[in-house]
């Protein structure tokens, strides 16, 4: 229980030690992710890192990492993501989430190795893919982790920790980048990636002293150590029977209709809810998350407007804040009202970004404003899309079919991130397509379909147990109806039984 000099609130009333303690290791590990994300991306834009891995211009007598290579850099990460997605479920389903964590961790200072010692450009792609699979098996494991561990008043907040911490990870390296990005010699980009080691050796020292979830302890058929974990994440309350939640996770374990496979996620009501899951995750990568993300400082380095590393910093603040702001009032506003928001937002940053690269020589001025567009349609995706997925993504399945479904969805995640990530260099430089900031109507076209997609098929979920919304799949609850759908009321929020729902949704 919260010390009792906190105010009375949701967060003090729900927030145990223990439970603290394990949302926040779980959320520490992404530190990687967005150390990996951003400081790669940046170290690209250093002379140190053109010279060491670039081609030499005799022309115009600067380095520079060809397009090609540019583009395999930041895409076929993306089949060492796929691997690690696969692996990392599997582990996690087999041997518990706390086992995946502690096989992500020692697999990352192995592929931390790699980077940090790369003499050839080719040996950087090795690594970088083989880094990424710390990623997909992150990915397969921490956002299920919480989900799993939090009660329904608190569970956005949990969950959005995940973009939280992955972003706060990229202001930080951004930071040190821009510290040593004026050193000539390969310590500029190595000192950076030393970083890489800090995040796994703190997780796999610490993730053996917080419980592991009680739901897979309970699909496990361990009842004993499910009661214990719920008692340790819970702790000591008057109003809290672990007993009686306990009862209510095998209730909803016995009522699903489904027995965990492949093809159960597209059967009955997992149908509709694997679709949406899979929405979510093609319309987080669509809208420019790749974009931004791995050539947000080359673009920006492009335009000659702004020092590309101050823009790394600046940018990965105000996501960052965003993000934070996202966390804290999802479990008050709700899923929906803020992805429309974010895509609406998106939209106008997107499409003015366009429209000013349309001016085939822009003011310094004008570049100020495509620069501040695209930080700006940054920060709106940071806002609702980026958090928001993993929040809906690990809310939406049945018990039986969570891991399974968390696959099918990243994979989705893995397959768009990796298509735009590698065309992206191909639309903005020339000989080829030469785009540049006009990419911002493609992707602003995108945002206007994800706009459509979150007001007519993400249901409302704020507030519910996982128990409760899988009740209300499976009693055929119409999506827009999720929100007028009869609610559990207690003092607390706590599930004390499942609803009974009308199944017209009335």
């Amino acid at each position: 229980m919260a010390p009792s000099f906190l105010p009375k609130n949701r967060f003090s009333q729900h927030l145990t030690p223990r439970l603290g303690a394990a949302i926040a290791l779980i959320a520490l590990s992404t530190l990687n992710y967005g150390f990996d994300n951003q400081g790669i991306a940046t170290s690209q834009a250093m002379a140190a890192y053109k010279k060491q891995f670039g081609v030499y211009n005799p022309k115009t007598k600067t380095w520079a990492i060809p397009t090609y290579w540019t583009s395999l850099l930041n895409s076929l990460n993306f089949i060492g993501f796929a691997v690690g997605l696969y692996l990392g479920s599997l582990i996690s389903a087999r041997y518990g989430r706390r086992m995946s964590m502690f096989c992500m961790s020692i697999w990352a200072m192995m592929s931390a190795t790699v980077l940090i010692t790369s003499s050839t450009i080719e040996q950087v792609l090795a690594g970088r893919i083989l880094n990424y699979a710390y990623v997909g098996m992150e990915l397969s494991t921490c956002p299920l982790f919480q989900a799993e561990i939090v009660p329904a008043p608190i569970r956005g907040m949990a969950v959005g920790t995940y973009q939280a911490s992955l972003l706060l990870g990229g202001i930080i390296i951004n930071s040190v980048c821009r510290g040593t990005s004026e050193i000539q010699s390969n310590a500029a980009w190595r000192i950076p990636q030393g970083l890489f080691y800090i995040v796994p050796t703190i997780v796999a020292s610490g993730v053996w002293f917080i419980p592991e979830s009680p739901r897979w302890l309970l699909v496990k058929g361990r009842p004993e150590a499910a009661l214990e974990s719920l008692r340790l994440l819970r702790g000591a309350r008057p109003d809290y029977d672990p007993e009686e939640d306990l009862e209510n996770l095998k209730i909803s374990l016995s009522e699903e209709q489904n027995q965990g496979s492949y093809r159960d996620l597209f059967r009955g009501s997992n149908r509709k809810r694997t679709f949406i899951a899979m929405g979510m995750n093609f319309f987080m990568q669509a809208t420019g998350s790749p974009f931004t993300a791995a050539y947000g400082t080359l673009f920006v380095q492009s335009l000659n407007s702004l020092n590309p590393f101050d823009f790394s910093i600046m940018s990965s603040c105000i996501n960052t804040v965003s993000s934070l702001v996202a966390i804290f009032i999802t479990d008050k506003v709700g899923r929906r009202p803020i992805l429309m928001i974010g895509s609406f937002l998106q939209i106008v940053w997107l499409f003015t970004m366009g429209g000013v690269g349309t001016i085939a020589s822009p003011t310094a001025a004008q570049k100020q404003v495509i620069v501040a567009a695209t930080a700006l349609s940054s920060a709106s995706l940071c806002f609702s899309w980026d958090p928001l997925n993993y929040i809906v993504t690990t809310e939406l399945p049945a018990l039986q079919l969570r891991d399974k479904t968390q696959r099918v969805a990243s994979i989705v995640s893995i397959v768009t991130n990796f298509a735009w990530s590698f065309s992206v260099p191909y639309l903005l430089n020339a000989p080829y397509a030469n785009l540049h900031s006009k990419v911002g109507f493609i992707f602003g076209a995108l945002a206007c379909l994800s706009l459509v997609f979150a007001y007519f098929c993400v249901p409302e979920m704020r507030g519910r147990s996982l128990e409760e919304i899988n009740q209300l799949f499976q009693d055929g609850v119409s999506i827009r109806d999720f929100g007028k759908a009869p609610r559990v009321k207690a003092e607390e929020d706590e599930v004390q039984e499942l609803p009974v729902v009308d199944k017209s949704g009335n």
